[in-house]
């Protein structure tokens, strides 16, 4: 799989797994709900973002590597 592939499947997912969430959180609204969303979902989107910049980086400087040395 290729770093881009990657990062897009990253976001996909992530998306999907929002929105069950919040599907779930229709009928699930307890405290123990709150307790999973607050350790599990609370920071995931903006990992997740933090993860698809780093690839990004990380790609750019790879196809920069790749044309100094090519």
């Amino acid at each position: 799989m290729s770093r881009l592939s990657g990062k897009n499947q990253l976001m996909v997912l992530t998306k999907e797994l929002l929105r069950a969430w919040e599907a779930t959180r229709v009928s699930w609204r307890d405290e123990k709900a709150d307790e999973f969303e607050g350790e599990y979902l609370k920071d995931l989107e903006s990992g997740v973002n933090r993860a698809i910049h780093g690839i990004e980086k990380l790609d750019e400087r790879l196809l920069r590597v790749r044309k100094d040395c090519g």
